[in-house]
């Protein structure tokens, strides 16, 4: 089936015109003044855009624990719930974020992985997804339970990058450890006295001890031998990002300082910050602001983290603050496209898989008003 979306502020890689795209059944066929013989849908003059790409949500898990002692009875009823809620924020291509590590959760996390791999794969082969679903594993390093949970699922086939990260608290991005010890409390209503608090905190770093040498090895070389990209998550010191570059990592996931940032734009590696960083105007535990990151060119990607519908709006906010259109949301399409090898998708461009978004801008805010997934409209 062929489609013709004219009327368009078409945004590419490097500039954006005012045009028409014309699709043919999943693929885009041609882009330009006149690219389709009909006139087909007229966009009134919106945006449009690739579809985004994300390279790390947490969404899944709100949607598998919607509250701390809830675990949502049906799996794949709480895939298909996400699903819909990443399409509406026009998020065409996701990869599931999973953190693999059992820590205080009394099993909770183990099964919630086995569960989750299962629902989106299940949806996958059914046909019953709507955005393409990918996985990303985030590691635990400090978690005695990591190596028991992670080899099993190494060999997925969908899985498209994996992130070593470490929350212990006293460093990364807990290294204020009233702002851990909080947040802990409003999340899932630990309360300590101060004796059980520095009782905590010591097992956890003699776990961290323990752990993260060993883990931190078997799941690099592991990446390695698959080709798997890897991300180093939290990354606080320019120390901690050279030791992630000499493990072949290269992606640097949420730099908690500016130096750490600093040294990851000396390696080459790509930097990724959260949407949410950006439209709240900075970080909620504490750490760098995106924003002071986007204004020093140290910030390539951005992905969605916890708040799907952060993802186009952060673009139009750096777009709004001076940044180009086009590299601003290159930010949530075609570089994450390449750092994860999607060669087929990410851009406007001919031959490539038809993945757009109509998008209007009410009083500054980016309105979705259509969305294709490989040719097929959504709305």
């Amino acid at each position: 089936m062929r489609q013709t979306l004219s009327n368009a502020r078409i945004v590419l890689a490097d500039r954006t015109i005012t045009g028409s795209v014309a699709i043919e059944d999943q693929t885009i066929l041609a882009v330009g003044p006149e690219a389709g013989t009909d006139h087909g849908i007229d966009c009134d003059g919106d945006f449009l855009v690739p579809g985004i790409i994300d390279l790390h949500t947490d969404n899944i898990e709100h949607h598998l624990h919607p509250r701390p002692a809830v675990r949502w009875p049906s799996s794949l009823a709480a895939v298909l719930a996400h699903d819909w809620q990443v399409l509406g924020a026009g998020i065409t291509t996701v990869l599931d974020s999973l953190s693999i590590g059992d820590y205080d959760s009394k099993g909770q996390r183990g099964a919630m992985l086995d569960a989750a791999i299962d629902a989106i794969s299940q949806a996958k082969a059914d046909g019953l997804l709507h955005s393409d679903h990918y996985f990303h594993f985030r590691c635990e390093l400090s978690d005695a339970a990591l190596l028991d949970l992670v080899p099993r699922h190494m060999d997925n086939p969908a899985l498209r990058l994996v992130s070593l990260m470490d929350h212990t608290p006293g460093q990364g991005q807990w290294h204020d450890v009233n702002i851990y010890r909080e947040y802990r409390r409003k999340k899932s209503g630990y309360v300590w006295s101060d004796a059980e608090w520095d009782g905590y905190i010591a097992g956890r770093q003699a776990m961290q001890a323990l752990h993260v040498t060993p883990s931190r090895a078997w799941i690099a070389d592991a990446a390695k031998a698959r080709a798997t990209p890897m991300a180093s998550h939290d990354d606080t010191t320019p120390d901690d990002v050279e030791r992630a570059h000499a493990d072949a990592i290269a992606i640097s996931e949420f730099p908690t300082t500016p130096q750490a940032a600093r040294r990851a734009r000396d390696l080459g590696m790509s930097i990724v910050m959260g949407a949410p960083n950006v439209v709240l105007g900075g970080s909620h535990s504490g750490n760098v602001s995106a924003l002071a990151l986007a204004d020093d060119g140290l910030l390539d990607i951005l992905t969605s983290d916890y708040v799907p519908a952060s993802m186009l709006h952060a673009a139009f906010v750096l777009a709004q603050r001076g940044l180009e259109l086009h590299d601003a949301i290159a930010m949530i399409s075609a570089r994450p496209a390449a750092i994860l090898g999607f060669a087929d998708r990410g851009q406007i461009a001919p031959g490539l898989r038809a993945d757009l978004l109509r998008v209007g801008v009410l009083d500054g805010l980016p309105v979705i008003k259509g969305i294709w997934v490989a040719g097929r409209k959504f709305m």
